[in-house]
């Protein structure tokens, strides 16, 4: 699938409608039931304040959407993982759908500028509130699925979230170091070493270089603000490695 490489611009003082015109437009998406995406945004106490008018709250699509990024994720994980084991993979998945990270996507997005809220939710902050903009996308995920299919999700995932784990944004909830240990030991393909190659900076900015060597043969260099960190982006460069060998 082609990548969208777009930049999402924070909105100006607009009409709902004229907002949400754009917010597709910097999204590249254009709904066809636009009653989804409005609803995606539609908070509970917006609702309560207009019952005359036949709005629904985004409750039921955050449902849905929740459901929809465990899959796309799992399966994004599952590929890029192979060595990975399930436990591995469910913790990782867990710190990538969790409530801070839901909130850095939506504000990455602007999410707080297009949400609809009742008048005392918004005067007690609720358009930054961390678990009201969690809601609101895996909302918006949940209403481009329905009103889209599956592709389009993916096309937005590949631009703000997949990149993320690409760059190792979570790996602090990842032992690369086991794993490699692990994927040596099962195949008995011999005795790994780690080793400082450099240390570079003033002390208090200090960055380590480190190398993994499989029977003496470097697998993978990394580095990082500690010697843990610079061995366990050695580790993992080294998995991506054996990764292509097997694929190769």
């Amino acid at each position: 699938m082609r990548k969208n490489n777009r930049t999402f611009h924070k909105p100006i003082q607009q009409s709902y409608h004229e907002k949400f015109e754009q917010f597709q437009k910097n999204m590249g998406i254009k709904f066809t039931n636009e009653k989804l995406l409005k609803q995606a945004f539609t908070h509970s106490s917006y609702v309560n304040e207009h019952r005359r008018k036949p709005y629904e709250d985004n409750e039921r699509l955050e449902f849905l959407g929740d459901a929809v990024l465990e899959l796309t994720i799992s399966q994004f994980l599952y590929n890029k993982y192979p060595t990975m084991s399930e436990g591995e993979l469910t913790k990782l998945r867990a710190s990538i759908v969790c409530e801070p990270s839901l909130v850095t996507f939506a504000n990455e997005l602007h999410f707080s500028d297009y949400i609809l809220l009742g008048k005392g939710e918004e005067l007690t902050g609720g358009r930054q509130r961390p678990a009201l903009l969690a809601d609101v996308f895996e909302a918006f995920i949940g209403a481009v699925y329905l009103d889209q299919g599956l592709d389009p999700v993916l096309t937005i995932l590949e631009n703000i979230v997949f990149p993320k784990i690409n760059s190792g944004a979570f790996s602090h909830v990842m032992d690369y170091k086991s794993q490699l240990q692990e994927f040596v030991q099962r195949d008995n393909a011999g005795h790994i070493e780690y080793e400082i190659l450099q240390e570079k900076g003033p002390a208090h900015n200090r960055e380590f270089v480190s190398r993994v060597c499989l029977n003496g043969n470097q697998l993978g260099v990394g580095n990082g603000r500690s010697k843990k960190e610079a061995e366990q982006h050695a580790a993992q460069m080294a998995l991506e490695t054996l990764k292509q060998q097997i694929e190769g």
